[in-house]
């Protein structure tokens, strides 16, 4: 059947199952506020990832409940995680190794390798003004050559909104992505920046 999982304000992570809204299992090792949490999907299907107000991310196996892997670096909270469809080499396990990355009050968004949890990857930081990163969302979006209008295969892009004084930002972290006429209706309430 369907489970779903939630964050609390009790520092953990509860996995219930949707059909009898009973509780399967209870993750504990926050110290804090649990502000997001998100399932994994194809080799990563038995973890779940979450970030919290004690500025950590850490990933879970369902399976045992136990924490897998933590990690810290972020100066402020953690608002949001997400599995990344990236893949990177990764010399020191000698294979691959899935990439996750979260955004923070720090107005930071962050990547990490989850066979280490070494210091980040990469890290994309927003504007001072910024309040900080709310969400994070992989899309994949056409691209067009410039010169041929014809198109390309399918790109990976990372869509993160901020809330700023001013309103809400999106940010596009890729080169030449054609927007459809859909798309900029569904953001036009927001000011679209390409970085």
């Amino acid at each position: 059947g369907y489970t779903i999982c939630s964050g609390s304000h009790d520092k953990t992570i509860r996995m219930w199952d949707i059909e009898t809204t009973k509780q399967l299992n209870v993750f504990k090792g926050h110290t804090d506020f649990v502000r997001s949490v998100k399932y994994g999907s194809n080799e990563l299907i038995n973890t779940i990832l979450s970030g919290s107000f004690d500025k950590s991310i850490c990933l879970w196996d369902i399976r045992s409940c136990q924490s897998i892997q933590e990690f810290y670096g972020h100066r402020d909270f953690v608002n949001v995680v997400e599995y990344s469809p990236f893949v990177i080499k990764n010399s020191e396990f000698g294979g691959n190794s899935n990439v996750i990355c979260s955004g923070s009050s720090d107005n930071t968004i962050s990547f990490w390798d989850i066979r280490s949890n070494k210091e980040e990857l990469y890290i994309i930081n927003g504007n001072c003004e910024d309040k900080g990163i709310i969400c994070v969302k992989f899309l994949q979006l056409k691209r067009m050559k410039r010169k041929e209008k014809a198109m390309m295969t399918l790109a990976v892009v990372l869509i993160c909104v901020t809330v700023h004084m001013g309103g809400l930002f999106v940010f596009i972290d890729k080169e030449d992505i054609l927007l459809t006429d859909f798309t900029l209706n569904e953001l036009n309430k927001m000011k679209l920046i390409q970085i």
